[in-house]
């Protein structure tokens, strides 16, 4: 019995090559028919009729995977999502470890698209839903001003050491500051339409100004999150948007080896740079809940880096709770949570006889360093103690 069609396909910027292949019970995949079309209308209609014509059983269900191919593959996903077929895109390095596991050692478009095919047979790949129009063209203007900045950097820096090479040019300096001072006006263009365009929605335009008042974010790092996220409807929670960014934890181990622990990084890039320098200011300006995480990282393992990737990584989950309940920030929220879990907890273990020293009972009201020692009886005590043998 046949369980499922599939149909894997292999994007360039003109030319796409298609597989349909179908899966049995007995989980043997079987390549019924290829076919290369072109990166347009008229190919994607040429496509869909050669699907439908060797898709000889309706009843059987058909998904669509084809790889992620920077804008490339957007068009043909778009089309075959408004005519209701299922389709997932495949982040490339999942789709060449896929490749590779399979036993495929050579590569080219029908080979890949065929490999996709079996992809798609095999598993249960999420479907995927097209960006929506007000985030994509927010993304446009964000993507738009990173390039800026990086590009502005690039010519800062070749302007610095031409001035103090051992030979000057003034045209080439000239040239190049006049480059920078286009930059600026087109950055502070791009600032204006990024404001416009978040002020154009009314339930943006309020979630953005809750989210805003955590000292050290600016409208461009709010926007540029929103951007690359769809204003968060990629995910169902918060693990899956910080898997996203990169900053999911990853360990090395084996046996009796213990490696670094570090983030990913496999995620998106962009993310992780916009809220670089949030992290910074927000350790600047002292709010709490992220200076608290990071004194207490850092505290641990003396690594400054580290626990400014512990902010970002907090920063960005604050900002999509913040987001998905419409709440405006409040610094003070995770400190009375605190508070409140320290006065059980300490109350639980004087209740209880139990002679647990600070450190146990700061581990179970969770992670937080306790800054009010006297709250703990055990701590009077053991200060009353000191105080007598004096």
């Amino acid at each position: 019995m046949d369980l499922k069609y599939s149909v894997g396909l292999d994007v360039s910027s003109k030319k796409i090559n298609g597989c349909i292949s179908l899966i049995d019970n007995n989980q043997k995949v079987t390549v019924k028919s290829s076919i290369v079309f072109n990166n347009d209308l008229k190919g994607f209609k040429s496509f869909e009729d050669w699907m439908i014509k060797h898709r000889r059983e309706l009843e059987i269900p058909l998904v669509i995977c084809m790889e992620a191919t920077g804008i490339y593959h957007e068009n043909c996903a778009l089309y075959l999502f408004e005519r209701n077929y299922r389709v997932s895109i495949i982040l490339p390095n999942k789709a060449k470890k896929y490749l590779e596991a399979i036993g495929l050692k050579s590569k080219n478009d029908s080979i890949d698209a065929k490999g996709l095919s079996q992809m798609g047979a095999e598993q249960c790949l999420e479907q995927w839903e097209p960006f929506g129009k007000y985030f994509y063209e927010l993304r446009l203007y964000t993507r738009q001003n990173q390039n800026l900045q990086e590009l502005k950097t690039v010519i800062s820096s070749q302007l610095h050491a031409l001035k103090q090479a051992m030979y000057t040019n003034q045209i080439v300096i000239e040239q190049l500051e006049s480059t920078i001072v286009l930059f600026d006006l087109q950055l502070k263009e791009l600032e204006k339409k990024i404001k416009l365009h978040l002020e154009s929605d009314a339930e943006i335009k309020q979630k953005v100004a809750n989210i805003i008042k955590i000292k050290g974010l600016g409208i461009l790092t709010i926007a540029t999150i929103l951007a690359e996220t769809n204003g968060f409807d990629l995910f169902k929670n918060y693990k899956q948007l910080v898997s996203y960014a990169g900053f999911d934890v990853v360990e090395s181990q084996s046996g009796a080896r213990i490696g670094k622990t570090k983030i990913s990084k496999k995620g998106n890039s962009r993310i992780r740079r916009a809220l670089h320098m949030p992290s910074l200011v927000v350790i600047t300006y002292k709010e709490k809940p992220f200076l608290d995480l990071f004194e207490r990282t850092y505290e641990k393992h003396g690594v400054k880096m580290k626990s400014y990737v512990a902010v970002q990584k907090k920063l960005l989950t604050m900002i999509y709770y913040l987001w998905k309940k419409n709440e405006m920030y409040n610094p003070d929220y995770q400190n009375n949570i605190q508070e409140k879990e320290l006065e059980f907890s300490s109350l639980l273990a004087f209740e209880k006889g139990t002679k647990n020293s600070l450190k146990q009972v700061e581990a179970i009201q969770g992670k937080h360093p306790v800054k009010n020692r006297s709250m703990f009886p055990l701590c009077e005590n053991k200060d009353k103690k000191n105080r007598d043998k004096n």
